[in-house]
């Protein structure tokens, strides 16, 4: 059976169950603040079990893709080294919200993995939950006794709290699970030991393929549990490991999955796969590992940078590339070239990356391009490193230095480690790992954040509505608050089950505004609204703590929530502007213009989009012509909500990549033959509102993204006035010039000539300096002459040209020149060959040792360095110093 059927047997068997079968979300979560990436095949569910939001349907079923590269759930370093750890993976699910539970979920999982897969029912365990007296949860009865008839007791593992009960994070739903394993050994190795001692012992050949989770509780923030109102079953099925054991391979990189992969990396590299664990077969893993989850994460919409969800996809990316280039000596770009293979292969279940295969393929061959770069410059300063250990007598590579080309050129420990064993040299792997959590530890008390329960006041029926479209102010009740920690101190998170204010999305920042309380007829209070979040679909109203609100939230029956409508106005122009903005790079630039990410705020917009070189002026001009084009013609906005998603496809509306969309979308229109985009944002009611469109900057982002920033209405108009003032001040100076930009060539050009003639002077001041200076020329130690002396010079690089000059005159000279230049003291040594290969003198440390006489530093080469200080009192000492060193 291939993984295509495989997958679609899945599909189809839950349909047949009246399940939903829904799309995977993209693998970067969105709106989610506690997760980067979607981890698990619930993360897209989470708020239908937090009873957010009502779910398509009670029965869902799906393929996810998963990514687990960051955080709590990390298992990129796995990668290579076994058969089944991933980073990105498909967990395949079905899901009852509130339906059926354990009965249902037990006895179809038995059916799917026997009946339809035919798994072998001899090589499959199943676990339930051992209970736990600390959370005061029992032994999980009822799963035992519908496994029992099933499989026998003899089948059932009793499991504690890590392996069969699964939370969603610190707080949230939670409950007890069921894992099913297989067992894929040899008949000669079960004879010899049991599968059911394997299951849990990390055992390449006795792996979990499945877990049913029955979620019961939610776990508070003091780390009890209550019940939860409705019960849920979460299931999520490794589908890798799956096709391992219907394959009846050892592998998951032995099948179909990976099989095409590799073998494109067996032509390119020229070597064959054998899965082992020798390095290039390792190597082999690696890269057919990563290249799927960096392809689809850049589909997804995100791309390599340096930053965040950026940086992750990069160190992925980096990491296959290092293999490949040590281990199959692969040293050009060849991530690059597997991805029409991947693109082909789901194109049927994850249409996405077909879709953008030249643009990820691109986006990946310029990151490697530019890596490989930064890998031989890494791969440099490690021979320097290793040359300095050596010459020092030393055989140990420093924990920090290690650290230092992991963090700064991306060498990984093992690799430092590998090229330091074939120099005879060992690396401080302890220091290494103390560094590395030093840097863990920063990183986790910059992102350090704490949340207290949620305050339930009121029951919210369904979502919460969102009115803000219609109407600025709207009467509302407050659902539940709570109270966060943070870096800026403590906040509250208010929720309420209907509210005018815009929550951060699609690249629009959130409202503010206030919410004036009422108790009756009665005023009771104001609260600032300082930002507008969404977790999930949840709208949550981000307030000043005052004293007393928990008294004023709790008393409050009523709330009269007012925007700033300045400010939104201000951003519905700018977000406006994006939409025209897009279409008309898409015009002047071509259809291959993507949107890859946004700002839309009261003072400014920027775009990112796909395209790989600079837009030049010329095109930036036609493009700001076109955007205010389309201000003037004054064109109406045509809003359409809850349009099926395949009718506002047949409209011809822009999609993002990397957003999932419902069944039905809103649909914004500036001219049908124009921008057509669907869009949750908020917009002008006519272009003309925007006033003016002016740009501000353009650069690039990353490999193949291009960024376009600029500004609308009052901030366009503030950046003209403000140009115009810089015109008519520079008229002033120049006297009123009737071309301002010819006056301003006229005087560059001016000082340019002037400029020369300063150079000229001072270079014939040099020249006449350094043949006073040969003058003074004395003979020092055996083979070698000596000049140490203070000279007026008017820059660093006279200082610098000088000592050549006069190495050039004379044969085995050693110089020490020092300078005043512009009150700072700068020094410069020149050594011969002879003092530097007899007496093993280096002009670097030399130069070093003199600067600490001016309170100063410096470095170079070992024949010539310089330094500079900020005490110009001890510049004579330095060069008495430098006489006596020389001597």
């Amino acid at each position: 059976m291939t993984s295509h059927e495989i997958r679609r047997h899945f599909l189809d068997f839950f349909r047949s169950k009246q399940h939903l079968i829904v799309p995977s979300a993209p693998l970067v979560a969105k709106n989610d603040p506690t997760l980067m990436f979607n981890n698990s095949g619930m993360a897209q569910f989470k708020d239908f079990f937090l009873g957010n939001g009502t779910p398509p349907s009670k029965r869902v079923a799906d393929t996810q893709k998963c990514l687990r590269v960051s955080g709590k759930h990390n298992d990129l370093e796995d990668v290579g080294f076994d058969t089944y750890h991933h980073t990105m993976f498909e967990m395949l699910g079905n899901w009852s919200f509130g339906d059926y539970f354990k009965k249902e979920a037990i006895t179809w999982a038995w059916e799917l993995l026997t009946d339809v897969y035919q798994l072998p029912k001899d090589r499959l365990y199943v676990s339930v939950f051992q209970g736990d007296d600390k959370d005061n949860v029992p032994f999980d009865q009822e799963a035992f006794d519908l496994w029992k008839p099933i499989v026998g007791e003899d089948r059932i593992i009793y499991g504690n709290k890590k392996d069969n009960f699964w939370e969603m994070g610190d707080t949230g739903p939670c409950g007890p699970c069921s894992e099913i394993h297989v067992d894929l050994r040899s008949a000669e190795e079960i004879a010899e030991k049991s599968g059911k001692e394997l299951v849990n012992a990390d055992h390449p050949q006795v792996v979990e393929i499945w877990n049913l989770v029955f979620m019961q509780f939610n776990r508070k923030a003091d780390g009890s549990l209550e019940p939860l109102p409705a019960r849920h079953v979460d299931t999520g099925m490794g589908f890798e490991r799956l096709c391992m054991a219907i394959q009846r391979k050892k592998s998951n990189y032995d099948t179909d999955v990976f099989s095409g992969t590799i073998r494109v990396i067996e032509e390119l590299s020229g070597l064959s796969y054998g899965g082992t664990m020798e390095k290039p077969d390792v190597a082999m893993r690696v890269i057919a590992d990563h290249i799927r989850a960096v392809s689809f994460a850049i589909a997804d919409g995100l791309v390599p940078s340096n930053a965040k969800a950026g940086y992750v996809i990069r160190r992925i990316l980096r990491r296959a590339i290092r293999y490949g280039y040590s281990y199959l000596s692969l040293t050009e770009p060849f991530m690059t070239k597997l991805v029409p293979t991947l693109a082909m292969q789901f194109a049927d279940v994850f249409p996405e990356l077909n879709a953008q295969r030249d643009f990820v393929a691109t986006v990946i061959r310029e990151e490697e391009i530019a890596f490989l770069r930064t890998l031989g410059s890494g791969l440099g300063r490690l021979d320097q490193i290793i040359g300095q250990l050596t010459t020092d007598g030393k055989n140990e590579i420093p924990g920090e230095t290690v650290f230092e080309l992991n963090d700064t050129f991306g060498f990984p420990a093992d690799l430092t480690a590998l090229i330091a064993r074939e120099k005879g040299l060992t690396i401080d792997e302890a220091g290494f790992q103390k560094a590395l959590q030093e840097q863990k530890a920063r990183s986790r008390k910059d992102a350090q954040s704490s949340a207290g329960d949620w305050v339930e006041l009121a029951e919210l029926d369904n979502k919460v509505e969102f009115v803000g479209y219609d109407q600025p102010e709207a009467y509302a009740q407050i659902v539940k608050y709570r109270k966060i920690q943070n870096k800026q101190g403590t906040q509250v998170q208010v929720v309420l089950d209907k509210t005018p204010f815009y929550a951060e999305s699609g690249g629009q920042i959130g409202d503010t505004g206030t919410l004036e309380l009422f108790a009756g007829s009665d005023q009771i209070g104001t609260l600032t609204v300082t930002d507008t979040k969404k977790e999930n679909d949840l709208v949550i109203h981000l307030v000043q703590d005052v004293a007393g609100i928990d008294d004023l939230l709790t008393e409050a029956d009523s709330v009269y929530a007012i925007i700033n409508t300045e400010r939104r106005g201000l951003t519905s122009s700018n977000h406006t502007a994006t939409h025209l903005l897009h279409s008309a790079l898409r015009e002047v630039l071509g259809s291959h213009v993507a949107q890859k990410g946004s700002y839309v705020g009261p003072d400014a917009l920027r775009f990112d989009f796909s395209h790989f070189s600079k837009v030049t002026d010329e095109q930036l001009a036609q493009i700001e012509r076109i955007v205010n084009e389309k201000i003037r013609e004054d064109i109406k906005l045509d809003e359409k909500r809850n349009v099926p998603i395949e009718d506002a496809k047949a409209l011809g509306a822009t999609a993002l990549f990397g957003e999932k969309y419902g069944d039905f979308v809103r649909v914004i229109t500036f001219d049908p033959n124009y921008s057509v985009e669907l869009c949750g944002g908020t917009h002008v009611p006519a272009t003309g509102h925007i006033g003016l469109f002016k740009f501000t900057g353009e650069g690039s982002v990353s490999t193949g993204v291009r960024r376009i920033e600029a500004k609308t209405s009052a901030g366009a108009e503030a950046l003209v006035n403000e140009q115009m003032a810089i015109v008519t001040e520079l008229k002033d100076l120049l006297k009123a010039p009737k071309d301002v930009v010819k006056a301003v060539q006229t005087l560059l050009e001016e000082r340019s000539a002037l400029q020369k003639q300063v150079e000229a002077l001072q270079n014939e001041k040099v020249q006449q300096l350094k043949n006073q200076l040969l003058e003074k020329v004395e003979t020092a130690g055996p083979g070698h002459a000596r000049l140490v002396e203070r000279v007026d010079v008017p820059s660093a690089d006279a200082l610098k040209q000088l000592a050549y000059d006069l190495k050039a005159k004379i044969d085995n000279l050693a110089v020490v020149l020092g300078a005043d230049i512009n009150g700072k003291p700068q020094l410069a040594v020149m050594l011969p060959d002879s003092l530097i290969q007899d007496r093993k003198l280096n002009a670097g440390q030399v130069v070093k040792e003199l600067a600490k006489n001016i309170k100063g530093g410096g470095g170079g080469q070992p024949f010539f360095a310089t330094a500079g200080g900020s005490d110009l009192s001890g510049l004579d000492a330095a060069l008495a110093q430098g006489k006596e060193l020389l001597g």
